[in-house]
């Protein structure tokens, strides 16, 4: 059977219609280093380059810290970030001391490292800075290397703000799905807070473990405190703001 030009005309054009229709093949991950949780680096995506939602955040940061009105600077990850959307605890509990919230989730110690190191504490000159991190590291790296990673921060914020006083909080308790039953990287937890726990000085590093302030029954958190046993609810927020404000009060006199 032989085809009509406007036949072959048309198959053409469905043949281009169809391939302008197909996308192309996802790049292929690449196959990333591991990161040491104490040397500063960036959050990068599957493709090796940097996080684009990550690297958007930090700069909106930077320009808060040089906008140098923040006193209160809480660092850490998405348990941190989170205070975000509890604006009125947030408020109530430290609007008095022009509070900047500086966590970004996923964030691991190295991350936050990279990001008080690029610009995150330039240009401001706060009274007290509240740090928790670590959890995220909990999988993949040993308690001695979270350490490692949390001690890290603490020098670098000694180091670039003497005169601000640091509030460093042990990495809250998280657990399994579908109970939230305490598990191994809980217990790595533990260890790592029990060793972050020495670098309180009494003048300018201070160690608050509240951990224990959110509920544990038979093993297991309580849902209605961390809704899937990691990140908090309004009243664990509430419990967060009540179980470190008479410190916080104290550090900004």
């Amino acid at each position: 059977m032989k085809l009509i030009p406007a036949t072959l005309a048309a198959l053409s054009l469905l043949t281009t219609v169809v391939h302008a229709q197909t996308p192309p093949p996802a790049a292929p991950a690449v196959k990333l280093p591991p990161q040491a949780p104490d040397v500063a680096a960036p959050k990068l995506g599957p493709d090796g380059k940097p996080n684009p939602a990550f690297i958007a955040a930090h700069e909106r940061f930077v320009k808060i810290a040089q906008e140098g009105k923040a006193q209160l600077v809480f660092l850490g990850d998405s348990i941190t970030a989170g205070w975000g959307s509890k604006k009125d605890i947030w408020d109530k509990a430290f609007g008095a001391y022009t509070p900047a919230n500086f966590g970004i989730g996923g964030d691991r110690t190295q991350h936050v490292l990279w990001r008080i190191q690029n610009g995150e504490l330039e240009g401001i000159k706060p009274k007290a800075c509240v740090l928790m991190i670590g959890t995220n590291n909990s999988a993949t790296d040993s308690a001695e290397g979270i350490a490692k990673g949390v001690t890290a921060i603490v020098e670098t914020i000694r180091a670039k703000q003497p005169q601000a006083k640091i509030l460093l909080l042990a990495v809250f308790p998280r657990g399994s799905k579908p109970d939230g039953q305490l598990n191994a990287q809980n217990d790595k937890l533990k260890e790592v807070n029990a060793t972050i726990a020495k670098l309180d000085d009494g003048k300018n590093i201070f160690f608050l473990d509240i951990g224990g302030k959110f509920p544990v029954t038979d093993g297991k958190l309580d849902k209605n405190v961390m809704p899937d046993f990691l990140h908090l609810s309004a009243a664990g927020y509430q419990i967060w703001a009540d179980a470190i404000g008479p410190k916080v009060a104290e550090l900004m006199k």
